[in-house]
């Protein structure tokens, strides 16, 4: 298994800031509220606020868990590599594929809003046709496709203008939602308590649905192997994606509370935001917002095409899939074939899509199966970070609560979920996310087989990487102190 970076990927190619970016771009915060706020409002009801509220608490452990574990061993692959190192090779690879089918399933459902949003710019009657709304999203992702095969440096300067504009918009609406004065209700405190959940059943289906608002910050650790000063910069920016994207989904969903009606929200499920732009600044704001929830879903494929041909790389370099994953473009340092492979796949997928119903209800489907898949990926992060800080978690209160306690607690939160919701989910999210998963266990199978050395893992331990870390200049030759080189030693 690769331990260290810089094997042939656009090293230092990013920056704080630009990270930071590629964090707040990869949870979607336009995109997540305009196709998921209709699904979550379904699920709970006015408690839409509280779901989102109660899963980022442990959704925080997580991106601690992220930030911890990316200190002591800088991969492309993330989790995939963490959990083979720390709990069992044969979940690290569950890991690596929950990621690669729940990002090619989004590729999928993101990229049908893509081309519904695009159709809505011209004509809303347009914008309800599945097929062409597919034609057009295909034509986003390949553009997106082209941009990351080009390098992460192109990667970066579309989604700076492409987030730059996103943010940018949802700041002005959120500014013009709190003072709107034409208002359906008034504002409630129950919104964010206990009291509208359906139950412990009830919360753990809106818990799942929140978790897919929040996902795609971790896209920071795929890059890590391209990123400046990694072990400290990638970490550091995905938890400021979290917090920047909690406060925009709080405020927005508030607003959709407050603003909007049962019915205007259950009749436009595909795009909640646009309604929402309407309300707040009748003319122009519908369309500013569909431009919003176009240029993020855009700008979110972008990242997930990211997340899914990392991992796919450093699978192949691992040799737990085809090796020919692993290589990479000699001029653009991206792993070209990864690439060219989920694009065949998603665009396979994309002329399936047309034949299973509309915008909305794949959407509904996919957002719960991806859910399940998420709550897979990132409670076995949670453990992992435990596994390998175990021996300095006492040596002091902030190693036990940040590196220890919170993501376990939110590793725990995260598996509950994923129980507690697979009784509530209809058969088809449980298919697809179950069955998606299951589908793993050929090829990890096959690779153990062929004696890949992913599966004779070096462990994962966080006191002995600061031990070497430590090693003096000149130290014993054979030490290993160059392969942690640039390690924070101050945990």
């Amino acid at each position: 298994m690769s331990k260290s970076s810089g094997r042939g990927l656009q090293a230092g190619a990013l920056g704080v800031f630009d990270t930071v970016v590629m964090a707040v771009a990869g949870s979607a915060p336009a995109y997540s509220l305009a196709a998921t706020t209709a699904v979550l409002v379904g699920a709970v009801g006015p408690a839409s606020p509280a779901a989102l509220l109660y899963c980022a608490i442990p959704m925080l452990g997580i991106a601690l868990a992220f930030s911890y574990l990316g200190r002591i061993d800088v991969n492309a692959g993330a989790s995939y590599s963490w959990v083979g190192r720390t709990l069992h090779p044969f979940l690290g690879f569950l890991c690596g594929w929950a990621l690669v089918v729940s990002a090619t399933i989004f590729m999928v459902a993101g990229s049908l809003p893509a081309g519904s949003m695009t159709l809505a710019l011209f004509d809303a009657r347009l914008a309800d046709d599945t097929a062409l709304s597919t034609v057009v999203g295909a034509a986003w992702f390949l553009l997106m496709l082209l941009v990351v095969l080009g390098g992460a440096r192109l990667t970066v300067r579309a989604q700076l203008l492409m987030s730059g504009v996103e943010l940018a918009l949802l700041a002005l609406f959120a500014v013009l939602a709190l003072f709107h004065t034409g208002n359906a209700r008034a504002f409630d405190w129950s919104w964010l308590g206990f009291g509208h959940f359906d139950g412990v059943g009830g919360f753990a289906s809106g818990a799942l649905i929140a978790a897919f608002y929040y996902w795609g910050w971790d896209v920071t650790s795929n890059l890590s192997e391209e990123t400046r000063d990694s072990r400290r910069t990638t970490g550091l920016a995905g938890l400021i994606g979290v917090g920047i994207v909690f406060l925009l989904f709080e405020v927005f969903t508030i607003a959709v509370n407050v603003i909007l009606s049962a019915r205007q929200i259950q009749d436009n499920d595909a795009n909640v935001l646009a309604v929402l732009g309407e309300e707040v600044w009748p003319g122009w704001g519908g369309r500013l917002l569909v431009v919003a929830v176009m240029l993020s879903t855009i700008a979110t494929l972008e990242t997930t095409l990211i997340q899914v041909t990392r991992s796919l790389f450093a699978m192949g370099r691992d040799r737990t899939m085809p090796a020919a994953l692993g290589r990479v473009h000699r001029t653009w340092n991206t792993p070209w074939v990864a690439v060219s492979v989920v694009g065949a796949v998603a665009l396979a997928m994309f002329v399936a899509a047309t034949a299973l119903g509309t915008v909305g209800d794949i959407l509904s489907d996919a957002i719960s199966a991806i859910g399940l898949q998420i709550a897979v990926y990132y409670g076995l992060a949670g453990l992992a970070v435990v596994v390998a800080y175990r021996r300095m978690l006492l040596r002091s209160v902030a190693h036990f609560v940040l590196g220890g306690l919170w993501p376990l607690l939110g590793a725990l939160f995260m598996f509950w979920v994923f129980a507690e919701s697979l009784g509530r989910l209809s058969p088809a999210a449980v298919t697809i996310g179950l069955g998606g998963l299951a589908a793993g266990l050929v090829p990890m199978l096959w690779y153990w087989r062929q004696g890949s050395d992913y599966y004779r893992p070096a462990a994962l331990d966080a006191s002995r990487a600061v031990t070497a870390a430590r090693v003096p200049a000149g130290g014993a030759p054979g030490d290993s102190a160059h392969r942690y080189e640039g390690l924070p030693t101050d945990f």
